[in-house]
């Protein structure tokens, strides 16, 4: 992957460490046009709500709050960002919570370039790829596609079977005009749809979209407008 793959991705690193941090720094930055800093955990979270870090790097053992419990608050409301965890020691008990809070990678220091640019790579495409699938409909709500996920201010707004699957077909088909027919086809499988079913359904994801997101065209479908 070429630096230009890199490039309007965010990345945090988190360490106590002055010398290991302005290293990192300055190997990031070759890498990264947006770096940023935080010797602990209170600066990484002014950080992440104001700069929203695609990629975060931390160390594990830190001042106030260690990098995994840090982790744990970020996950609370964060399921997507890239989160690697670096200690000096390897122990079961850390690798077992790099599973549970769906690290990366947990590595162990020393870190080199051989170790940690493969890493980094992946980490770039996974989000590439997602962001393909994330139809933005406001700036605090979206759609994940891939996942058939709605979330407003980070946090998941609770859809039916029917309604994911509505919000799907027409996020796939945005700024795009979806008709009865091909929502009967694909949402309610080729089984009969009642007026009256597409318009509760309808109604009710209109509900949970910002206003003016869901159009309708009377007698001919509907439309998902996303925020440019």
């Amino acid at each position: 992957m070429s630096r230009n793959e890199f490039k309007n991705i965010k990345i945090l690193f988190v360490e106590d460490e002055e010398n290991i941090r302005l290293n990192a720094i300055s190997y990031l930055k070759r890498l990264f046009d947006e770096v940023y800093e935080a010797k602990d955990a209170d600066e990484a979270f002014e950080i992440i709500e104001y700069k929203k870090p695609h990629i975060i790097i931390t160390d594990i053992n830190m001042p106030k709050i260690n990098g995994l419990e840090m982790v744990r608050k970020i996950r609370q409301k964060d399921l997507n960002t890239k989160i690697i965890v670096l200690s000096a020691y390897t122990k079961t008990d850390y690798l077992l919570d790099a599973v549970e809070l769906g690290l990366e990678k947990y590595l162990v220091k020393p870190i080199r370039h051989e170790t940690i640019f493969p890493i980094l790579n992946n980490c770039v495409t996974k989000i590439k790829k997602r962001d393909k699938n994330i139809k933005l409909l406001s700036e605090d709500c979206y759609f994940d596609v891939l996942n058939k996920s709605l979330y407003k201010n980070d946090e998941i707004i609770k859809l039916t079977n029917k309604e994911s699957d509505f919000l799907a077909l027409l996020c796939e088909n945005s700024n795009n005009l979806v008709t009865y027919d091909t929502i009967a086809a694909i949402v309610w499988n080729d089984t009969f749809m009642s007026e009256d079913a597409i318009r509760s359904v309808a109604r009710k994801v209109r509900k949970k979209l910002p206003e003016n997101s869901l159009q309708n065209f009377s007698k001919v479908g509907y439309k998902i407008v996303l925020n440019s």
